[in-house]
């Protein structure tokens, strides 16, 4: 007698388990198209900077624009609750291990100040590049048309999982279609994981969605809550949805994928399993200047009563420019990313990344570890 099921599961899969195949005709790869398009705006490299506290500030947020990605200021973090965050940020960085999370906790506790919203937005802008700012929904009706009036070009919503639909006794949850009908800026909205999920946040009129639950290196949501799919099955799925939203509607609505590099490689299958772009954090956490010195940190972290992250400590590597372009003599792929996209487009003969999207991919468990032996005994 056969047993009834109460439930099946799939199989989902992460970097380090699939690869992309090479294609039947290469091509150069400065002969490559790699930009980003974002409703009205463009951008030269799909590569976008977090938005934590520890990745981006107005600083690096100019840089990157000068370098043809978009970085994401948090506007409920320490650049908006904080007069000085250079020094709040010093002090986050020196405490302690078992003392950081507590003290995170005390400074993300301190309220925001509106008149620095307004501030940090014009300094970015002044330097001439464009400005993309990150809200949670919870204050995204309230703060969204102040980001909006000093000057914003992009307003990201986020939180660790979102969804069109959100149901409260409480009080009245963000409607997306209301707030993209509000706003004169593109909005951007995350993190989804879903078919369904993504499918009916492209159907508010959002701008792009962000893909990953519980990925990133600093987090532990998926310790934490259990919650989560690998980033592959996660891209996959999702850009199924916008296929759809495509086909339904003719609006193209680019996919994010967020969370979980580690090295250009994974960029590449990222792109190769259908994502427009991808939003890197930990990575961009080692760049010389970066506001972190040195340490990473998630924006779920500093939950007064469930804190879903931890900080790392990932070092400096190098200067933003060589991370994103090289020159690099490291060879462990954390360099130099988009000479590896570049590259990878060439070897799949895709000049541009709609074509890259449409390589074959296969799952390779062994991919990292075939033949590896000696480079993992030496390690």
């Amino acid at each position: 007698m056969t047993t009834p099921q109460f439930k099946s599961l799939r199989r989902a899969y992460g970097f380090d388990e699939v690869a992309i195949v090479p294609g039947d005709v290469t091509i150069n790869p400065d002969q490559t198209n790699i930009d980003l398009k974002i409703d009205n705006l463009t951008f030269a490299i799909p590569i976008l900077a977090a938005a934590m506290d520890a990745v981006t500030d107005v600083t690096t947020a100019i840089e990157m624009s000068q370098l043809g990605g978009l970085a994401v200021l948090h506007l409920e973090g320490v650049q908006t609750r904080c007069d000085n965050p250079a020094e709040v940020l010093a002090e986050i960085t020196q405490a302690p291990q078992d003392k950081a999370t507590a003290l995170l906790q005390k400074i993300y506790s301190q309220p925001i100040k509106e008149n620095l919203i307004g501030e940090r937005i014009q300094k970015i802008k002044q330097a001439g590049a464009t400005c993309a700012i990150s809200l949670t929904p919870a204050n995204a009706k309230r703060l969204g048309p102040v980001a909006a009036a000093a000057g914003a070009d992009v307003l990201f919503v986020q939180s660790t999982v979102t969804t069109a639909r959100h149901i409260s006794k409480s009080y009245a949850g963000l409607k997306f279609d209301e707030l993209t009908g509000t706003l004169s800026i593109p909005v951007v909205v995350g993190n989804c994981v879903s078919y369904s999920a993504c499918l009916e946040l492209m159907q508010t009129g959002v701008a792009a969605v962000l893909i990953g639950v519980g990925p990133g290196a600093a987090c532990t949501t998926r310790e934490v809550l259990g919650i989560g799919v690998p980033q592959i099955t996660a891209t996959m799925d999702c850009a199924a949805a916008r296929e759809t939203h495509h086909k339904e509607t003719g609006r193209y609505v680019p996919i994010i994928t967020d969370g979980g590099f580690r090295k250009g490689g994974e960029l590449c299958k990222a792109i190769a399993s259908g994502a427009d772009a991808v939003m890197l954090g930990s990575i961009l956490a080692q760049a010389e200047g970066a506001p972190g010195r040195g340490f990473h940190w998630g924006m779920a972290h500093p939950h007064p009563s469930l804190p879903r992250g931890t900080r790392i400590k990932v070092g400096t590597s190098g200067t933003l420019k060589q991370i994103l372009f090289g020159p690099t003599s490291l060879t462990d792929g954390s360099q130099n990313l988009i000479g590896a996209l570049r590259t990878a487009m060439g070897v799949c003969g895709a000049f541009n990344i709609r074509e890259m999207q449409q390589t074959e991919m296969v799952i390779a468990p062994a991919i990292t570890s075939e033949g590896k032996s000696w480079q993992k005994a030496q390690c």
